[in-house]
């Protein structure tokens, strides 16, 4: 039977669920949890999207996230691949890391991201390895509190549902969260309640289903994408797809490229086909600009100026 097709529009927010393969730890010392971090907060400065909670666990991880313009899977390829490359390396072997397909609910934020996030920073207390929540250091649970600083963490919508007041919003979220410790599994986080990949009422599932649905219609092309990115530089597409390495050719066309990665229904493969250029370089040459975003604002607003086309 074929696999359902993940539902995606700009604003979702899913419960993930990061698996080791076959039950196997992913996380093995404070070093694997310094790199998963950095390959988060990587990912949300590259597809801007946001991280509401999350709890590392040795075995699997649980991630509170709300898209943008880049879907969940693009989000979790990247994050997955790299960190399954950083083990294998430390640890001298080959192989999967995590288990088949991540598990992905989609959730009705405005009713259940809280109680969401108090089931999540509640997880170690129901594993029997803390007695409270405070006492675990590798949830986010510890920034709500105020106790460390996570500049890629959103903190501030669930906050604000407790008061507008800061001080006064972190102590009734604790008390919130206290207030769960002794709930059990609950089944609905993992399974949803509308076609086993959603969890809200019958008028958020109908609402998501269009809003997927007319994700699907405004797909771009290779052709937009390309005819964007030529605009943008004031050349022309015969010029892209020849010879030239001239930097007023060979940035556009790695331009084009990190775009093409960007969009999970689009590939390098068929780029490289239609600009008649070498697949390795296209993407040799996406990462190498995707490097240079980090340390270069003005050519980080222009790909950004053009990526707001296909919002």
């Amino acid at each position: 039977m074929a696999r359902k097709k993940r539902l995606y529009y700009p604003g979702a927010c899913y419960h993930v669920i990061l698996r080791g393969n076959a039950g196997h730890d992913i996380i093995f010392d404070e070093q694997d949890r310094s790199r998963f971090f950095f390959l988060l907060q990587e990912g949300i400065e590259k597809f801007e999207h946001r991280i509401h909670a999350y709890c590392l666990m040795t075995n699997h991880v649980h991630l509170v996230i709300q898209v943008g313009r880049v879907s969940l899977s693009r989000i979790l390829q990247n994050v997955s691949f790299r960190y399954t490359r950083f083990i294998n390396h430390r640890k001298k072997q080959t192989g999967h890391l995590f288990q088949g397909r991540y598990k992905a609910l989609l959730l009705d934020a405005n009713s259940y991201l809280l109680e969401l996030v108090r089931y999540i920073h509640n997880n170690p207390v129901r594993a029997g390895i803390v007695k409270t929540p405070d006492e675990y250091p590798w949830s986010s649970h510890t920034a709500y509190l105020g106790n460390l600083s996570i500049p890629w963490l959103t903190t501030d919508w669930v906050l604000s549902q407790f008061s507008g007041k800061k001080k006064r919003a972190i102590e009734l979220y604790r008390q919130f969260v206290l207030k769960g410790m002794d709930e059990d599994h609950r089944k609905e986080f993992y399974q949803g309640n509308v076609e086993g990949q959603i969890l809200g009422d019958d008028g958020f599932a109908q609402k998501a289903f269009t809003e997927a649905s007319r994700k699907m219609i405004q797909r771009t092309t290779l052709d937009l994408v390309i005819q964007a990115v030529c605009e943008h530089y004031q050349i022309g597409q015969d010029e892209l797809c020849g010879g030239s390495r001239q930097k007023r050719i060979s940035e556009p066309r790695a331009v084009v490229a990190l775009l093409v990665r960007d969009f999970e229904y689009l590939n390098l493969t068929a780029l490289s086909r239609k600009l008649k250029r070498d697949l390795s370089g296209l993407s040799q040459a996406a990462s190498r600009l995707d490097r240079r975003l980090k340390s270069d604002k003005e050519l980080t607003n222009k790909v950004n100026s053009i990526r707001k086309l296909f919002l």
